[in-house]
């Protein structure tokens, strides 16, 4: 039984089947905790199966063919419900607390007003969740993607060994992850060499951060994609593989935290319809100081990807799989 396991995974068409099954059964585990709602993680855990069902599904369009309602974009949407309840969630999570421990009282109080708001907007997105783990789409999903993994139907590329394909599948991703503008924001540039300056004032990050804010949620963005891609090969791989995984998950918990600030003050600019610094000062400096906190977590990651020794090093763990 152990042989035939080997033998069956060795190929790329059936990785793909072992991904898809694996990331499905692990999105559906989540259903119905999450359509009472009961429990915060459970919709944390679906979302994520959700995303990662995703990436295999995207990953591995070229190798199998699977029915038209399990394509990537109605996945997606799936996706992106959930996700929108469960940043209601985390939002609110964050201000309680990180942040309201923190604020003199007056500010405490006033904060209610945002958590009240918050409660009814969870309410219509929750029922908005519901109606969509009830609708045609949704089942469609599950129902097809369960007879596809009884009966797959795989392209032609699909035969091939799974260690012929691997390294092309992933180094053009590596390629525009590293090739991002993201890496260069508040860099120079001295005797052809990236330089990261860390002598920065207050002020000096602040600016840094507003203008370049945009372009840093998009490195995060493209941090969390290349991360769900190569967990789809961590048992192919060894410890430099997971070293660099490991590194793409700070960075993504760490770009993520900048952006959480901003969104949060955006939501709460929405909301309190008006300018929330004006009546949550505190919060605001507070806002503020953990965007330099996670700056200067940042800069150490940065300067290591733009040596381009670090580049070409993974580059090479790439290529090198196990066995």
């Amino acid at each position: 039984m152990m042989l035939a396991t080997e033998i069956e995974v060795k190929t790329l068409g059936n990785y793909a089947h072992k991904a898809i099954k694996k990331h499905l059964k692990k999105t559906l585990k989540w259903e119905t905790s999450v359509k009472k709602d009961e429990d915060p993680e459970a919709l944390h855990q679906m979302r994520v199966g959700m995303r990662r069902l995703r990436t295999a599904v995207s990953r591995f369009d070229l190798a199998v063919n699977l029915p038209e309602a399990a394509n990537d974009k109605n996945i997606g949407k799936i996706g992106r419900r959930l996700g929108k309840l469960r940043d209601l969630d985390v939002l609110k999570e964050t201000l309680e607390r990180v942040y309201q421990p923190n604020l003199p009282t007056e500010e405490q109080e006033y904060l209610q007003k945002a958590f009240t708001a918050l409660g009814k907007q969870r309410k219509d997105v929750l029922e908005d969740v519901q109606k969509t783990l009830k609708d045609e789409r949704y089942k469609s999903i599950k129902t097809d993607l369960k007879d596809w993994l009884d009966k797959p139907i795989y392209k032609s590329i699909a035969e091939v060994q799974l260690r012929e394909v691997i390294p092309d599948l992933l180094l053009p991703e590596i390629s525009n992850f590293l090739l991002h503008p993201g890496w260069l924001v508040g860099s120079q540039v001295e005797n052809a060499e990236f330089v990261v300056p860390t002598d920065l004032e207050a002020g000096e990050i602040d600016e840094i951060l507003v203008n370049n804010n945009e372009v840093l949620h998009s490195l995060r963005k493209e941090a969390k994609r290349i991360r769900y891609q190569m967990e789809l090969f961590t048992d192919l791989y060894g410890e430099p593989y997971a070293a660099f995984m490991a590194d793409v998950k700070r960075i993504q918990e760490i770009l993520g935290s900048m952006q959480d600030s901003v969104v949060l003050a955006d939501w709460l600019d929405n909301v309190l319809k008006s300018d929330f610094a004006n009546h949550l000062p505190t919060l605001a400096d507070l806002f503020a100081q953990k965007r330099r906190e996670m700056w200067q977590q940042w800069q150490p990651l940065q300067r290591r990807y733009l040596k381009s020794d670090n580049r070409r090093g993974l580059h090479l763990t790439i290529l090198n799989l196990l066995g």
